[in-house]
């Protein structure tokens, strides 16, 4: 007998709560068992094997396990496929859910989760190659130093600011930092000052050294190419480029341009119920990183002449083909002209910078899954 029993994971650091279930065309579907065990992967490897014995060893079973991406990351999915057990990441956004609910416990999540594997109430997260989520622990780790150091100067800032010292040039040149140490302060302010100084002199140290290392990253063959044609679009360098690269693994899963914006949160959401419409901001769902790195890009893009092409950009675009360099350029000129356009007709700014990120998504898209003839 083929019996098909999918088991839904709800997973914490220190324990999970396994819910197996066997969906049955045209009846209930039938609870095998719930229960709670401490978070070792072996432990599920034990369940399923023990439900295995409890049904009889007779049968043929299709077992599937999932759990929904959160803290463990794929370090599961890897220990349960290593051992031959099958096992999907659900996204948190794509779930079907039972609406109006007042009690949620790990046993009902766990619940959930077996019935979306069963019904097909959710869409798979991405795998990535082991390499690619190395190199994304690492840039990662880059931005969150990147993000230490924003913090600091914000302490710096203020710091100065409450003994009334405001410097009115461009903050964080040379200048302004030879004027952070000339400072005339008390014996025990300038120590401070001097330890706040420190912190940012360190940090700053270290992302240079985190640059220097990520670009030669990007010099290896799995991702010299890529990277050498995304950095022939505005606002893109290396950082983001590989970050696109690695975060994104598989572009052609995406059917197009505007689905790959979807998928980063980027397109605009819609409330509309009757005659009334209402359409929202961006949904925000998806890959949180990409899309504020795809934001900060779209920034860049938002400075400067419709058409000028900088010296750095021209070094960027060296050593690529004539098709590549067309379409990045065709593709720079159309969203400063578009930014241009939202603000010359009375658009937020900020609503115009993430319509020219959504934008540039989908011409990354279009570069990385050769589609370079197909405009955004």
């Amino acid at each position: 007998m083929y019996r098909i029993i999918k088991i839904g994971l709800d997973v914490h650091s220190k324990t999970y709560t396994i819910c197996a279930m066997e969906p049955l065309i045209g009846q209930e579907d039938r609870i095998l068992a719930k229960l709670e065990v401490s978070a070792d992967y072996k432990n599920i490897i034990l369940f399923i094997n023990d439900l295995k014995l409890k049904l009889g060893t007779d049968n043929e079973y299709d077992i599937e396990c999932g759990y929904e991406a959160g803290c463990l990351g794929y370090s599961l999915y890897n220990q349960l496929t290593s051992c031959n057990v099958k096992c999907t990441i659900l996204a948190p956004t794509t779930m079907l859910t039972p609406q109006g609910i007042r009690v949620k416990t790990d046993a009902r999540d766990a619940h959930m989760i077996a019935q979306c594997l069963s019904y097909g109430g959710y869409r798979p997260v991405y795998i990535p190659t082991e390499e690619d989520n190395d190199v994304r622990e690492y840039l990662r780790m880059r931005d969150d130093h990147k993000t230490s150091l924003k913090k600091i100067k914000q302490q710096i800032n203020a710091f100065c600011l409450r003994y009334g010292h405001y410097y009115e040039g461009t903050k964080w040149t040379v200048t302004h930092i030879s004027w952070l140490r000339k400072l005339d302060l008390s014996p025990l302010c300038r120590e401070t000052l001097d330890e706040y100084m420190a912190s940012y002199d360190e940090q700053t140290a270290k992302i240079e050294r985190f640059d220097k290392r990520i670009e030669e990253i990007a010099e290896e063959s799995k991702y010299q190419e890529k990277v050498k044609k995304l950095g022939c679009l505005l606002g893109i360098k290396t950082h983001t480029a590989l970050s696109l690269i690695v975060e994104t693994g598989d572009f052609n899963r995406f059917r197009k341009g505007n689905t790959y914006a979807a998928y980063l949160g980027l397109a605009p959401g819609e409330r509309t119920s009757g005659e009334h419409v209402n359409r929202t901001g961006i949904t925000k769902a998806g890959n949180t990183h990409l899309r504020r790195l795809l934001i900060e890009a779209a920034r860049g893009i938002c400075k400067g002449a419709v058409g000028h092409k900088s010296k750095e950009l021209r070094s960027r675009q060296e050593g690529n083909p004539a098709d590549v360099i067309a379409y990045a350029d065709k593709a720079n000129t159309r969203l400063r002209s578009r930014y241009y356009r939202y603000i010359r007709h009375g658009k937020n700014k900020h609503v115009a910078v993430a319509a020219t990120a959504r934008e540039l998504a989908c011409f990354v898209w279009g570069m990385m899954t050769d589609n370079i003839d197909i405009a955004a």
